[in-house]
């Protein structure tokens, strides 16, 4: 198989897949041995899905709106998001900004 992104030659392997940084598994797929992109099979992408469910991450990222607080904003964090970090009322968190347009936190 060739690579769509780079036209270089791909080879079986098998690949840990992680989400939001928990590992779902092991999956054999084809990686590009020039620019490392990976393709899986449909039946292993249904496969990383179904394992994904049953740990509770897929679907878990959001888009959320930005509301205004006296001269704050505020970002409210979905209850799904908040059980996944462990977060509770009144914890205190770290905001990083890691770029414009990317902000990290830390617990």
């Amino acid at each position: 198989m060739k690579c769509v992104i780079c036209n270089g030659k791909t080879a079986k392997k098998l690949v840990e897949h992680k989400e939001f940084g928990v590992l779902v598994g092991r999956f054999p797929a084809e990686i590009c041995e020039k620019c490392e992109e990976t393709y899986y099979s449909e039946e292993i992408v249904e496969e990383i899905q179904k394992k994904s469910k049953e740990l509770g991450l897929f679907g878990l990222a959001r888009k959320v709106k930005i509301a205004e607080l006296g001269n704050s904003i505020a970002i409210r964090i979905p209850k799904e998001i908040s059980e996944f970090l462990h977060l509770k009322k009144g914890e205190e968190v770290l905001l990083v900004p890691e770029s414009k347009r990317d902000l990290h936190v830390q617990i």
